[in-house]
């Protein structure tokens, strides 16, 4: 077990914490979309986003055991927002539904460049996959657009909810 340095920690340990956050959001809904709201086409949408970030989560994971890395402690927590995150979103209709991927991979984007712009030549193969993962995340963003988000009207007060909240749990999950 190779002991890494306090920098990369933090951006596995996040990393993890974020992906398996969007596994969560689209798990809730798909839990929406096969309880409440009926939308086929919404419902394959989502169901091929999540596989992306289920590959990308598993990466993470791998990495934490790999590397002895503590996730964070949040992680029951973040599960539980990110579920009902989706069901929230998506019970108020496909904008919103559209609008909360949208709004994540905004935050995901900048996030993820920063940690490429910060990976020296010693994580070669760890910055590939983040490189990798950010092209999957702005994929989803310009679906998410394509599918109906918007950020028209209240949609902008709820894109600066999801934004500012993606921000806290980052920060807290870089640490604790």
């Amino acid at each position: 077990m190779k002991k890494t340095n306090s920098r990369v920690e933090e951006f596995i340990r996040v990393d993890h914490a974020g992906e398996r956050g969007a596994v969560k959001i689209y798990e809730g809904q798909l839990l929406a979309l096969n309880t409440i709201v009926k939308n086929d086409n919404l419902k394959k949408t989502i169901e091929d986003m999540k596989e992306h970030e289920i590959e990308h989560c598993q990466f993470f994971e791998n990495e934490i055991k790999k590397r002895n890395i503590e996730p964070t402690k949040f992680l029951p927590l973040w599960d539980l927002l990110g579920v009902g995150l989706g069901f929230g979103s998506t019970i108020l209709g496909k904008k919103a539904a559209m609008l909360c991927t949208a709004s994540v991979e905004e935050v995901i984007d900048k996030h993820y460049q920063d940690q490429i712009n910060q990976l020296g030549p010693e994580e070669k193969n760890l910055k590939k996959k983040i490189i990798k993962f950010r092209e999957d995340e702005l994929h989803h963003k310009d679906i998410a657009y394509e599918k109906g988000a918007t950020k028209k009207g209240i949609y902008s007060i709820m894109d600066k909810i999801i934004k500012t909240g993606s921000k806290i749990a980052i920060r807290i999950s870089e640490k604790v």
